[in-house]
């Protein structure tokens, strides 16, 4: 008879293998065998953060902080696009694993945290390389606190986890719903903050940005990035707990309605 420690043991070290299984499979699906998926996973954010630079260095005298646009948009661009990117891979979760989802050793769950694991990997290595590519090719010094950077990164992230799970579950069962988050989403890119530094906007406007949570990891990604940037509006407990409370929501969602969800 297998005690129940040993059991509990046996049960978390299959979950752990469901997983790698799972992140190798989508890693080979997103990205195939060569090198042109990753290269172009790079060259994507790279090319609008320059079209960006170059568009607004011909409008404007010198960026709102510091000397560099490229900087400055990287800044923004950076964690928005880790948001974005992670949400809408997990949001796909159920779509492409729906067949492996018929076996009983694999959980919806499963198929969302290998998603969300796989989407911040991939961006966590885009991110790194792009602020190496853009270090080397300003004439600017920088004082990072990479403790910052990394919190950044990691809430950007969560956001798209909690965000993702729950529309993983109100896609499938309302379609309708779909077109509506493209609708909503479609300002996001603007309203989170990427083009402009929120103290800059009139007052009423900051009262409606600050319930945008990307707004807040766009503003502590900066504050590590310039070290004389301080923003008092950014509030990291209203950040974790909307991303939890969003992800908890969306996890019971898919386990209550798990085998409805697959019918659908």
């Amino acid at each position: 008879m297998i005690a129940p420690a040993a059991r509990a043991g046996k049960v978390r070290f299959q979950r752990l293998r469901v997983l790698f299984a799972l992140m190798v499979r989508e890693m080979q699906t997103n990205f195939g065998r060569s090198w042109g998926g990753y290269f172009w996973a790079i060259a994507e954010p790279l090319g609008g953060i320059l079209l960006l630079s170059i568009a607004f260095g011909l409008a404007l005298r010198s960026p709102p902080l510091g000397s560099s646009f490229l900087l400055f948009y990287a800044s923004g661009y950076i964690p928005y696009n880790t948001y974005n990117y992670v949400s809408n891979a997990v949001t796909g979760a159920i779509r492409s694993n729906r067949g492996l989802l018929t076996y009983p050793v694999v959980t919806m769950l499963d198929a969302v945290l290998a998603k969300f694991l796989l989407s911040t990997l991939t961006m966590l290595v885009v991110g790194v390389l792009l602020y190496i590519i853009i270090f080397l090719s300003i004439d600017q010094p920088v004082q990072l606190d990479l403790g910052l950077i990394a919190l950044a990164f990691f809430l950007a992230a969560l956001i798209g986890l909690g965000v993702g799970a729950l529309n993983c579950v109100l896609f499938r069962f309302f379609p309708t719903w779909r077109s509506v988050w493209k609708i909503l989403s479609r300002p996001k890119f603007i309203l989170s903050g990427v083009l402009f530094l929120y103290e800059a906007v009139p007052a009423g406007l900051r009262d409606v940005l600050w319930f945008n949570p990307v707004a807040h990891v766009i503003g502590l990604m900066r504050a590590g990035i310039y070290g004389g940037y301080h923003p008092q509006y950014v509030s990291i407990p209203y950040v974790v707990g909307l991303s939890l409370g969003l992800f908890v929501i969306g996890a019971y969602l898919l386990r209550r309605h798990a085998t409805a969800l697959l019918d659908l």
